[in-house]
């Protein structure tokens, strides 16, 4: 009787390894569940509308108020957005490896929030911005530039704002999928069920932010624009405290930065030495150790060969000359890994037009709807999230099942094949990028408003509609399958950082289309020629840079061709992503183990 109520008393504890804050075990009925987790949703709504309050309408803010030119506007945008996704990989090694998840979370949300004061007070007070000139801002001889305090009291609230965001971004999903015990079937349920509510608080403030807050922005005012945002996050962070005594916590672990670094070190030192004929002669743990932790030791395989010299026994114990044959493939998989990441750059760089160069193409161009209402430029952003998620919709509800019986794959197209798409779609959106903007061009010649800066263009904005749209297309080839692959291709102890491939591709994106802005308008401006991209953009030529990125696509996805052609997938995941063996049952069963927590932040990029 006695074993059976410990048993019994074992059950209400979870079974995950989560415990309270202060290392204790935790009751199922007192933490954690849904009850923890709304506190955790309702931050990510208002965190969502400030980041992408700011992010979406930043360009104009730049030019209008601060009255910088667009090739610095635009390069001051990318490199911001650059950095937010850079950051998370700092943040999730200090959680991990350091504070934990929930103490790194507080103490960014608390930086998040100074920045975001600092920022709308940088937006309010006259003495931090430069005054109007001219009829506004559009005046081309406006001389009222910026000051080096006013634009560094700016740039430091928007770098404040990267360093919080790098500890909450990647930490907050996870904190909220932690509320659930994956070896409890009900609780595994709900968990499912949080990352469709959790996409929803995504989508429902990126929307939010993209229609309501950049009106405001444009015809109320940047004061109330930035306020609002600020307000909303200070009452989610105190939400977010509120239920602290509800949240169940991982402990913190190793870095998988450290594991890696081990093995490279390892076989660095035995680059000389001879490997064993027979690979059961390297060096492994028994098979009760990995039973302890629920694990599988991994094989050796015969790719990267020089790292398995690390598992070669040469009489050394150290952590730092001796690493076992799972820890070499598992840094195996991570590294194979980099040449598809390398391939994502350039798409990412295309992400980057959407907030900068599509919506300063906005500004000149007719934004009536109706007699009285104006839409704001960075609107056409919505129709980004929304044509992503009806395609999502309609690729796993129709062309998937189709795919399925043709291919015999349970995804119906495999991860890279489905990444192929969205790289030729990229394709298609740059080729009509830039047939719309020689057509606005044209009728800017036409109404002699070639050289006049500031003059609308009798052309509705709506012409820039297919560019957002098929944007939106395309997330939902690329994007989502290039999260599932670094997830899935990742060894069960890195998911976090095999996610974390998904953030470094959108910063070195980002980055990489400040270079090619910087780059194509110098050279396109030597020996005084007029250039490519200049301040008045009817005076500019985007639709050759438009083109440019065109062909830079096409020669991208002629590498991605060769990276596919000799990419292996992992021995445990071919099966689903080849349709092999396992069948359509494990199939669906890896799709749910695709959609973990660690995958849920990188997918903010497209919402």
């Amino acid at each position: 009787m006695a074993e059976e109520r410990l048993e019994a008393a074992g059950d209400e504890y979870t079974q995950d390894g989560t415990v309270d804050l202060h290392g204790n075990p935790v009751l199922r009925s007192k933490r954690g569940g849904w009850k923890a987790c709304s506190f955790v949703v309702v931050y990510e709504v208002f965190e969502r509308m400030a980041y992408y309050g700011i992010s979406s309408n930043l360009v104009l803010y730049l030019t209008t108020k601060l009255h910088q030119g667009t090739v610095p506007s635009a390069n001051n945008v990318t490199n911001w957005v650059g950095t937010i996704w850079m950051t998370p990989i700092v943040g999730a090694y200090i959680a991990d490896a350091h504070l934990g998840r929930y103490r790194t979370f507080i103490v960014a949300s608390v930086v998040y929030l100074l920045g975001m004061i600092l920022l709308t007070l940088a937006v309010s007070l006259p003495a931090l911005r430069p005054p109007e000139c001219g009829a506004g801002t559009a005046d081309p001889n406006c001389k009222q530039k910026a000051t080096s305090v006013q634009l560094g009291v700016f740039f430091l609230a928007l770098y404040i704002l990267a360093v919080g965001t790098g500890g909450t971004k990647p930490n907050i999903s996870t904190i909220g999928a932690d509320q659930f015990d994956d070896s409890h079937p009900r609780e595994r349920r709900h968990k499912l069920s949080f990352f469709n509510w959790w996409m929803f608080s995504i989508f429902f403030g990126t929307l939010f932010a993209n229609t309501v807050l950049v009106y405001i922005q444009d015809n109320v005012g940047w004061t109330v624009g930035y306020v609002l945002p600020t307000a909303g996050l200070a009452i989610s962070i105190a939400i977010f405290t509120a239920g602290t005594r509800f949240y169940r916590h991982k402990p913190t672990s190793e870095s998988p930065f450290a594991k890696m670094a081990r093995v490279i070190v390892a076989a660095a030192r035995k680059c000389a030495v001879a490997a064993p004929v027979d690979p059961r002669d390297l060096h492994e743990l028994d098979a009760e150790h990995y039973a302890k932790k629920n694990a599988s030791p991994l094989p050796n395989t015969p790719n990267l060969s020089a790292l398995s010299k690390a598992a070669v026994k040469t009489g050394g114990t150290s952590r730092w000359s001796l690493s076992t044959v799972t820890q070499v493939e598992e840094t195996k998989q991570m590294l194979k890994m980099l040449p598809v990441l390398a391939i994502t750059f350039v798409p990412s760089a295309m992400l980057a037009q959407i907030n900068t160069l599509f919506v300063k193409q906005g500004t000149t161009l007719d934004r009536h709807v109706g007699p009285h209402f104006e839409i704001p430029p960075a609107s056409l952003q919505g129709f980004v999230t929304i044509s992503m998620l009806v395609a999502v919709v309609l690729y796993d509800r129709a062309f998937m099942p189709f795919a399925r019986r043709l291919t015999g794959n349970p995804r119906g197209i495999s991860l890279l094949q489905r990444m192929g798409v969205g790289l030729v779609i990229h394709i298609v959106i740059m080729s009509i990028a830039s047939v719309t903007e020689r057509h606005r061009l044209a009728v800017a010649r036409e109404h002699g408003v070639y050289d006049s800066k500031g003059t609308t263009i009798p052309l509705t904005i709506f012409v820039l509609l297919p560019q957002f749209v098929l944007m939106g297309v395309a997330d939902a080839f690329l994007e989502v399958a290039k999260i599932e692959f670094f997830y899935d291709q990742a060894p069960e102890g890195m998911k976090s950082l095999g996610t974390s491939y998904s953030m470094t591709s959108l910063g070195v994106g980002n980055f990489l289309s400040s270079a090619l802005l910087s780059t194509v308008s110098h050279i396109t401006q030597r020996h005084g020629r007029r250039g490519w991209i200049l301040n008045n953009l009817n005076a500019s030529r985007l639709d050759k840079y438009y083109g440019f990125f065109a062909l830079l696509n096409c020669a991208n996805l002629l590498v991605f061709f060769v990276v596919c052609r000799l990419y292996v997938y992992n021995a445990e995941v071919s099966r689903v992503v080849d349709g092999g063996s396992g069948g359509v049952g494990s199939g669906e069963q890896k799709r749910e183990v695709a959609m973990q927590p660690a995958a849920v932040s990188a997918v903010e990029a497209t919402l």
